[in-house]
């Protein structure tokens, strides 16, 4: 029997958390596998399509049942929220037939939590950076710099990543948090060349902690902040979509030194509940490195220009 493409659970459908709700576990289980059972076409894993006459998009459960070797009623009940006795050899086969990635499925055992999963994380507190790591991005002369907190909240950073970011040290400590700067701060926007891109990539990386501390209050009120004040983030969010912070490359427009393509790395600090480093660098002899040994020569000029310039 076909599922019901706008209402599969029987509940009413939502766009996001309202701003006063925690993250209901249940939920995100349920939401998180009906997405990705809809972007698999049956062609993709060797099923023959129905051509027109098909009224789901994506696999109908009992293609993705048959595809994991659990029963149509078994799956039926996961995906609508009943995770609790499911087992990591059932969740594996599922994940399989997804064809998730190995962060996805990460994501799905911390949503499932079968017997086998470890005892829940505990949600970081309000976070401060070591005075250690402080000293560590100063000494990182010539390149920007910074401690991210799990919560995407910024923690530390050297004065190159003011001049490359903003004086982030003229920002109150709430407007320190790279989601709301990205959805709610417009000299973002125009800052990060590929903002649509840094946009979805900052939701999927909240998503992924958000399904290992789904009680987490300061997040549960950033996700229905950015729900009612954002438009574009509400989107994304109901996307379901999760990733890891890793590496890659980033295109910025300087309101002093005009275009920029930078690598960043991410190094996560184990003994630092959840923290991470982020350093960002040019290829060596290129327009980039110029422009960021510019950058380092004006200083505190640098600084000024990059909070007060419109970009």
């Amino acid at each position: 029997m076909d599922d019901n493409p706008d209402n599969p659970d029987g509940r009413a459908p939502s766009d996001g958390p309202a701003p006063s709700d925690g993250l209901d576990q249940r939920a995100e289980l349920s939401e998180f596998l009906r997405t990705r059972r809809a972007r698999l076409q049956p062609e993709d894993v060797g099923i023959a399509s129905m051509g027109r006459h098909r009224r789901v998009p994506g696999l109908r459960r009992e293609e993705l049942a048959q595809l994991a070797g659990v029963s149509v009623a078994y799956y039926t009940r996961l995906e609508q929220g009943n995770g609790r006795n499911v087992s990591a050899e059932v969740l594996d086969a599922i994940a399989r037939a997804l064809r998730l990635s190995e962060t996805e499925h990460a994501h799905l055992t911390h949503l499932a939590k079968p017997k086998q999963q470890r005892k829940r994380h505990r949600a970081p507190r309000r976070q401060q950076a070591r005075v250690a790591l402080q000293q560590l991005v100063d000494s990182m002369e010539g390149v920007p710099a910074y401690i991210g907190g799990p919560r995407s909240d910024i923690l530390a950073w050297n004065r190159m990543a003011a001049a490359l970011f903003g004086d982030w040290g003229a920002m109150p400590a709430g407007e320190r948090n790279w989601a709301r700067l990205t959805f709610l701060n417009p000299d973002y926007r125009e800052l990060f060349r590929d903002w649509e891109q840094k946009a979805s990539d900052m939701v999927s990386y909240l998503r992924l902690y958000a399904g290992q501390h789904p009680d987490d209050p300061e997040l549960s009120a950033l996700v229905g902040e950015l729900s009612v004040k954002s438009e574009e983030f509400r989107k994304l969010w109901a996307t379901h979509d999760v990733k890891e912070k890793g590496h890659g490359v980033k295109r910025m427009r300087h309101p002093l030194v005009g275009e920029l393509t930078l690598a960043y790395e991410t190094l996560h600090l184990p003994d630092d509940d959840g923290q991470f480093l982020s350093v960002y660098h040019a290829e060596p002899g290129s327009p980039s490195a110029e422009a960021l040994r510019l950058l380092a020569s004006w200083g505190a000029d640098a600084i000024r220009a990059g909070s007060e310039a419109p970009r």
